[in-house]
């Protein structure tokens, strides 16, 4: 179904003319250059943002490097307090965040509103955290002691998909560590970070956190500065295997979390309706758009029928239209490249399967793909070796159960996957033979503070969130005594 609306916003400014700036060192700085912003729900300029010079970037890592030692040595106690006011600020402007997120990225107003509130419960979890001294040894000729030492000046890279809480889940871990941040938003959705940057620059002292406007040039200075010491990147394998050449040189600390073509295996005993209730919710959520959404559904031959039709009912019956219209449950793909990619997935669709419910853009403004489910593909179809990153998915079926796993992990990519059955215990042993980062079982795509996230093969290095995200910030030292 498909929704023409296109609401106006209830954001307390005008955003055609607000003036954004980027934030270096405590202050809004003009760029060098401005970027236009598009609503990709009409295709239509909505703002317009600064764009950064290679010396403002020097600027922005200078000033990160010298609010490092006070940053630092404030204690968890003070950048405590620091982070709990950011997650109050988040609290405050909840709504403004959420419709600037609708109006860069396209997302469903709810979908966005929910970034907002993952934002606020991110932070105030890591405001909490804290990495305490371990005592290795102590005994009567030695005693030995782990500390967690700040890495130093993170660069951290966001994406466009989630781009307000990307930043937020970056930003906490890394300065409650006592790390200093030059961040850089996705040229084509750089407002609601950019207005974040303003709200919370009187609550962060300044230089330490930093935020630079980018036309599609400045990652590569960003990644390859001599004054960052960590790289946290998520984006495209693509880039992040250019991200990791930049960063060989000087060695720096990365994490990067890169693109997934999760796989969802529905077992013989899973309950058709609940099951295909959730592959929909996880396969199709911010438009197909999500690194480590379900992408490749496997059901056996015995259900393949039935649950083929229920996918089908379900996906037909998902209303696309603008983010801001309260009855659109998708909207658009978020920009002009990845519309015509999806133009090519469609084709691809159309030739090498049957599609059963979608299988076209909508003629109207705006960058519009309608839901589409295709089955009966082969395995060595791109709509099955590559990441689609647009609101089309395909469900094959299988007959063994361990050939299906071989064809699950048969792909360059880790992130994720999912087991979907009622036998609990089987579905378990199922979803610890995929070789992933996260094996979730009955459900998808869940993330919460206080879990590890990242993936293996092609999917990246290193992992966020939890005790071992928090540790990626930091670097280990050892106080190693002998008695004397």
């Amino acid at each position: 179904m498909t929704s023409l609306l296109t609401p106006s916003t209830a954001l307390s400014f005008d955003l055609s003319l607000k003036k954004y700036g980027q934030l270096i060192d405590g202050q809004l700085v003009d760029g060098v250059d401005e970027m236009p912003v598009l609503d990709p729900g009409t295709a239509e300029r909505i703002a317009t943002t600064p764009v950064a010079s290679s010396e403002q970037l020097d600027m922005a890592v200078q000033a990160a490097r010298r609010a490092l030692p006070g940053w630092s040595a404030l204690g968890y106690d003070e950048r405590s307090k620091v982070l709990h006011a950011v997650a109050e600020v988040l609290a405050a402007h909840h709504e403004e965040l959420a419709q600037l997120t609708t109006l860069e990225q396209g997302k469903p107003i709810s979908e966005a509103r929910d970034d907002v509130a993952w934002s606020i419960d991110f932070t105030r979890y890591f405001a909490d955290y804290r990495l305490d001294t371990e005592i290795l040894r102590d005994d009567a000729s030695s005693y030995v002691e782990l500390r967690r030492k700040p890495v130093g000046v993170v660069g951290a890279i966001t994406p466009w998909n989630f781009p307000l809480f990307q930043a937020v889940y970056k930003l906490a871990p890394a300065l409650i560590v006592g790390n200093t941040m030059v961040l850089k938003p996705s040229p084509t959705t750089p407002l609601a970070t950019m207005h974040f940057a303003e709200l919370v620059r009187e609550v962060i002292p300044a230089g330490v956190f930093n935020v630079v406007g980018d036309s599609g040039e400045l990652g590569p200075l960003l990644t390859s500065h001599e004054g960052i010491d960590k790289v946290s990147f998520t984006g495209s394998t693509v880039t992040g295997r250019r991200v990791m050449a930049a960063a060989g040189p000087s060695l720096k600390r990365l994490t990067l979390e890169l693109g997934g073509n999760d796989a969802a295996i529905v077992l013989d005993d899973a309950e058709i309706d609940k099951t295909a209730d959730g592959l929909c919710n996880w396969a199709f959520a911010n438009a197909g758009q999500v690194c480590v959404s379900i992408k490749r559904i496997y059901a056996p031959s015995s259900l393949y029928e039935p649950l083929v039709e229920a996918l089908a009912q379900r996906v037909s019956a998902l209303t696309v239209g603008h983010g801001l219209d309260p009855l659109s449950q998708l909207g658009p793909v978020q920009n002009e490249a990845a519309f015509q990619k999806a133009r090519e997935a469609l084709a691809v669709a159309a030739r090498d399967g049957r599609v059963v419910a979608g299988g076209e853009v909508l003629d109207q403004p705006g960058y519009y793909v309608q839901p589409t489910l295709v089955r009966d593909l082969d395995e060595n179809s791109p709509l099955v070796r590559e990441e689609t990153f647009a609101p089309i998915r395909s469900v094959m079926p299988y007959d063994d159960l361990d050939e299906v796993i071989d064809r699950a992990n048969d792909t360059q990519y880790g992130l994720g996957g999912s087991v979907w059955g009622s036998d609990v215990e089987r579905a378990i042993e199922v979803g610890a033979r995929l070789n992933v980062g996260t094996s979730w079982i009955n459900h998808h795509f869940q993330l919460t503070p206080d879990v590890p996230f990242g993936g293996v093969k092609q999917s990246g290095l290193g992992a966020e969130f939890g005790r071992t995200g928090i540790e990626e910030f930091t670097n280990v030292h050892v106080v190693n005594l002998k008695r004397i």
